[in-house]
């Protein structure tokens, strides 16, 4: 396999035509110079470097591949060259809106390495309900929005991530909990708890009601997704709870349990979003990297997208 510094070896030589000279350059010794410059010749398949009993020189062959060689390594020297701008200039204050269903399960996972990379970077955090979230974004209160996507709205951006799982929420002491999944036909009549309108969770749980034939509590809408796990633990309900929250809480609550249902898999999307005329793209698509890489560590039952 042909590899960047033999092909940094065949520069030096080139411009210094002389072997011994080249490895000083490059700090290598001249016979593992003369090794890597055979090795190269041996994987092309031509001759590249010929010496006379005065010089050394680059063959035709050796010409031809002298141009990409340069090429390449210009390439490389620019990727470097970004990285390192993007190292320093990703800094300053980004304001982050979350939703209250999602920034506090996965943000911890994505922090600490984002902090360890970016010690210059700080995150403005604020939870928003879904709802406000495109208007704050255009009127530019927040520069980029962690929700469930797509985000609608005239100049916005979004970037999907992954896929997180629905889980059916039902109270520990009945029937359907000693069941390993739920049939459609057990939530037909179903009293359903969600969180207030304005959650776009709120909507997804309402059109599952319609599909299922399951009934709505509206009058107990829960201010978040404690207070929901709460009342289904009190028997008041079932619910539809996201996964970052299951992984992050259920555990600690042995009134609660969880199941799939049988019929098919519910899940939402979650994503980033932007204005998009921003100047901060990329540092937004390291963001999304971040949080990709944390999913896929944490919750690998997550489909990254």
């Amino acid at each position: 396999m042909t590899t960047l510094r033999q092909l940094e070896y065949l520069i030096a030589i080139d411009e210094l035509r002389h072997f011994h000279k080249a490895a000083h350059r490059v700090g290598v010794t001249q016979p593992t110079l003369s090794a890597q410059i055979k090795a190269l010749e041996q994987n092309l398949g031509v001759l590249l470097v010929e010496r006379s009993r005065t010089s050394v020189f680059l063959t035709e062959a050796g010409e031809r591949v002298l141009i990409l060689a340069k090429r390449i390594m210009n390439d490389v020297q620019e990727i470097h060259e970004t990285a390192d701008t993007i190292s320093r200039e990703f800094a300053g204050t980004i304001r982050l809106g979350v939703s209250p269903t999602i920034g506090p399960y996965l943000l911890p996972h994505v922090i600490p390495g984002l902090h360890k990379a970016y010690k210059d970077l700080k995150l403005y955090v604020r939870e928003v309900i879904p709802a406000y979230m495109p208007n704050d974004l255009v009127d530019g209160k927040y520069d980029i929005l962690l929700t469930t996507t797509p985000v609608l709205g005239s100049g916005i951006h979004s970037l999907p991530l992954f896929r997180e799982p629905l889980y059916l929420a039902v109270p520990a002491d009945t029937e359907l909990a000693r069941a390993e999944k739920i049939e459609r036909k057990h939530l037909k009549g179903q009293s359903i708890l969600t969180l207030e309108t304005g959650h776009q969770l709120h909507q997804q749980v309402v059109s599952i009601c319609e599909e299922f034939g399951a009934k709505l509590l509206s009058d107990y809408e829960g201010t978040s997704l404690d207070t929901i796990r709460q009342m289904v633990g009190m028997g008041m309900g079932l619910s539809i709870l996201p996964g970052l929250y299951v992984n992050s809480e259920l555990r600690k609550d042995k009134t609660v349990v969880v199941r799939e249902l049988k019929s098919r898999k519910l899940y939402r999307t979650v994503g980033l979003a932007w204005r998009e005329n921003t100047l901060k793209t990329v540092e937004y698509e390291i963001l999304a990297k971040f949080k990709r890489t944390a999913i896929k560590q944490k919750f690998p039952d997550f489909m990254i997208i």
